[in-house]
């Protein structure tokens, strides 16, 4: 039976993929990462919105042109880099704040203060971002927050007739030998919970369009998939399950994973089914760190050595990663909601 999507989700996931289906986008909305980094670099307090913005503006002007879509964040970095985005590339903007509640139990995910789906719509963009801390071992009140908050979304995208992309990144919980409040890897975190994580928001209800992913196992830990044997195979199995846990088009996050670790983990995401990827640092963040606050020395690296990682990536997509319209959930064909002579009666209208 042919799936259909609204014309406006439809138009979305058009803008933020390339002409084959495949998702090959750029994420500059970090902020603790560049915040912290400038102020080790300059002194505590020196991560201003004006220096913070402008490394941004930086990876949009360097990168943007050869991704299919820009993520950035609407506080520091969407108002001093939206001249410098190209036309062409979709656009993401984040929907939550990086400041999250954080208790024995787990950790709870709110959107930006005075920041909205509706505001999102109007600003032009294409899709809505949302980072999700999750464990599925976290306590009940902490788990029914994170699962109200993604119905939530989902349902105000389905209203605005936007693309919904939820990223789910598991965390060390507070206490633990390992903690951090850190966006990165948890090194020491189990494939089981990566799983199951993806499993609770694998259902229709959620209203996901993307699922922006992290690898099941550490991503300095994975094999190189060339050397083949048993080693390899166990990684790509848990790869395999996570992408049959769900139907529609997902994408990978590279979590502060270096170059070669990123390259490994889209080996295994694509052989397992994914659409493309949504990265940031290991594309951009080594031209950062050797160069801030040389602008003019960072934007070089970047136009060479970050271009140049991209552009390889991008290939590697074009040859491996399963466009988004071949999707289970559209494997037998797609369709726009409402087609028809009727269309413009039917088609609903915003609240």
């Amino acid at each position: 039976m042919t799936s259909t999507l609204s014309a406006g989700k439809f138009r979305a996931l058009r803008r933020l993929s390339d002409a084959q289906g495949r998702f090959k986008m750029m994420a500059a909305d970090q902020r603790p990462p560049i915040i912290k980094a400038i102020d080790q670099k300059l002194g505590a307090g020196s991560a201003s919105y004006e220096r913070v913005g402008g490394v941004k503006r930086s990876l949009v002007k360097a990168l943007a042109p050869d991704s299919t879509a820009v993520l950035i964040d609407p506080d520091y970095g969407y108002s001093l880099s939206f001249d410098v985005l190209p036309t062409n590339p979709g656009l993401l903007l984040t929907l939550e704040n990086f400041a999250f509640d954080e208790s024995p139990g787990g950790r709870k995910t709110f959107a930006m203060k005075d920041w909205g789906v509706d505001k999102i719509k109007r600003a032009g963009a294409d899709g809505v971002k949302l980072l999700l801390w999750y464990r599925p071992d976290c306590s009940a009140d902490v788990r029914e927050h994170q699962h109200n908050l993604v119905r939530e979304v989902g349902a105000a995208c389905k209203a605005y007739d936007l693309a919904f992309l939820l990223e789910l990144l598991v965390f060390p919980f507070a206490g633990a030998t390992d903690h951090t409040t850190d966006y990165i890897e948890h090194k020491d975190k189990r494939p089981e919970l990566v799983l199951q994580s993806v499993r609770d928001f694998a259902s229709p209800e959620y209203g996901v369009d993307i699922y922006k992913l992290e690898s099941p196992l550490a991503a300095s830990h994975l094999p190189d998939p060339a050397k083949g044997g048993a080693e390899v195979a166990e990684a790509q199995r848990w790869f395999d399950e996570m992408g049959k846990l769900i139907d529609k088009p997902w994408v990978m996050l590279s979590a502060g994973a270096g170059m070669e670790e990123f390259r490994r983990v889209l080996h295994y995401a694509f052989k397992a089914g994914a659409s493309g990827f949504l990265a940031g640092r290991a594309i951009w963040w080594q031209a950062f760190q050797q160069h801030y606050p040389d602008l003019a020395a960072m934007e070089k690296a970047l136009a060479t050595e970050g271009a140049g990682y991209l552009a390889e990536i991008n290939k590697m997509t074009d040859a491996m990663a399963r466009p988004w319209t071949q999707s289970p959930a559209f494997a037998k064909g797609l369709a726009i909601e409402e087609a028809g002579q009727t269309f413009p009666g039917r088609y609903p209208a915003f609240a």
